[in-house]
């Protein structure tokens, strides 16, 4: 394996525009990374910076500035792309930094969502805040659960120890374990972090349920983890659509292109949505589904 392949995420979960032209960017950058002596986190914060400034840059309405925002936005996503290649090039993991760099692109869109407000007030009002308030609250939801099956997939493919899959319990004994004290501000972390987990779980609770069952039962002979991720594979597409790359490109459409940023709100109501549905009710039942499998299996075996 190339040490570029080391720094991937397994090619299941890998989005094609990622793979085309954030990774090969993102890698660069954590090379330079590496020998200047840089942290993933360092990174992040800088990818922070930058989605801030494009929210700022997507207020006025001229397309000048607003296409200069899109390009931050783009240089942010390769800090988000590199600050993961760099831990995998360093074998600098951390769930503060896991955490943080999700925190980074909420960071992100919250800013962009308050500067699109700002921007359609004069015309559209409360009605504009209302309609930017509901998709933002959907964007969150959909994010969360594309991470969660993602990170899930992974779990069965690489194992519970090679996955950033985590529930709730583990997260929570975590949050008891650190001393506010001591680490202030990953406590914080793991305050927020901790609802974000138990949010996954209200909506992917089968998920917690087959990952029981693989624990306790599945192994390599009987095929069930090649079984699920070939199931799996074709959703992780969907999952993907719900990360950032397609959000980029409806938010570059309606703003710079359209000059009406109300499209890329009802296309998070619309379209985000239906696939979130598709997720949360699909992808649910085939977790149930090999859950059961395995349950019967054994009842046979019995």
């Amino acid at each position: 394996m190339s040490e570029y392949s080391s720094t991937l995420k397994h090619p299941d979960v890998e989005e094609h525009i990622d793979l085309f032209f954030y990774r090969p960017l993102g890698y660069c950058l954590a090379c330079l990374g590496r020998k200047l002596g840089w942290t993933p986190n360092a990174i992040t914060i800088a990818s922070i910076f930058l989605g801030i400034g494009c929210g700022l840059l997507l207020y006025p309405v001229d397309w000048r500035y607003n296409l200069v925002g899109m390009l931050l936005l783009v240089l942010a996503d390769i800090c988000d792309s590199a600050d993961g290649q760099l831990a995998r090039l360093t074998h600098r993991y951390s769930r503060l930094g896991r955490i943080l760099d999700g925190a980074s692109g909420d960071i992100w869109f919250i800013t962009i969502y308050i500067c699109l407000v700002l921007r359609m007030w004069p015309e559209w009002g409360w009605s504009g805040f209302l309609l930017a308030l509901c998709a933002g609250i959907c964007h969150a939801l959909q994010a969360c659960i594309a991470d969660r099956c993602r990170n899930f997939h992974l779990r069965v493919v690489n194992g519970s120890k090679m996955s950033e899959y985590e529930t709730a319990a583990q997260v929570e004994a975590e949050y008891h374990r650190v001393s506010f004290r001591d680490e202030p501000l990953y406590k914080v972390f793991l305050y927020f972090y901790k609802g974000y987990t138990r949010t996954q779980e209200r909506f992917c609770g089968q998920q917690l349920r087959l990952s029981h069952v693989m624990d306790g039962q599945w192994s390599d002979e009987n095929g069930l983890g090649e079984a699920f991720r070939q199931d799996s594979l074709p959703w992780m597409k969907w999952c993907n659509v719900l990360t950032f790359n397609w959000r980029a490109i409806i938010l570059f459409v309606s703003v710079v292109l359209l000059a009406a940023p109300e499209y890329y709100f009802i296309a998070e109501l619309t379209l985000g949505n239906l696939i979130f549905l598709m997720l949360v009710i699909s992808y649910g039942q085939l977790c149930q589904f090999y859950a059961n499998l395995d349950f019967e299996s054994e009842e046979e075996s019995a």
